[in-house]
């Protein structure tokens, strides 16, 4: 199966969509041309993608009591970052270091994923998913984005569904 894999990454997959194919979940990948000099990945893809904020989330690493934990919230808002660590049982959050979090995601800034990172974090989901039939995440490279069903998303990267997202 490792061979398969890597056979899939060097066709143009991601760890994101490797895990995807892997897991026989239903996706949909959605590719656009990256444009630099934009100040927001995720709104740049809901933009380019022709989908609602609402339903593009975006791939925040934070750092909770000394530990790295991912939140998934909507581009169109923020992560409340009392909001998730409440969510895992801590104290407080602040952003890791985005050299952190590319080091241990495997994956760069804008193009982080919640999907196929280097070191399984624990993930939090914003509540707000459940709203939608299908939401967008990045797929591991800006620029490229995977929609599939939130319920999917929750349970490959074993996220638990809190209320972490404002705006």
């Amino acid at each position: 199966m490792a061979k398969k894999s890597k056979k899939q990454q060097q066709s143009g997959g991601t760890p994101a969509t490797v895990a995807l194919t892997a897991a026989g979940v239903e996706f949909t990948v959605h590719a656009y041309e990256h444009d630099p000099s934009q100040p927001s990945y995720g709104e740049e893809a809901a933009e380019a993608m022709g989908v609602s904020p609402d339903r593009v989330f975006k791939t925040l690493v934070a750092d909770v009591d000394g530990t790295l934990v991912v939140g998934v919230v909507p581009v169109a808002g923020t992560l409340d970052l009392k909001a998730l660590a409440s969510a895992v049982g801590g104290k407080r959050a602040t952003m890791a270091d985005p050299a952190l979090a590319e080091r241990t995601t495997g994956y760069v800034r804008g193009g982080i994923s919640p999907l196929g990172q280097r070191k399984k974090l624990r993930t939090v989901l914003d509540s707000s998913a459940r709203d939608h039939a299908t939401v967008c995440v990045s797929a591991g490279r800006r620029g490229l984005e995977v929609e599939l069903a939130p319920g999917d998303l929750a349970e490959l990267t074993g996220a638990v569904l809190a209320p972490i997202g404002r705006g």
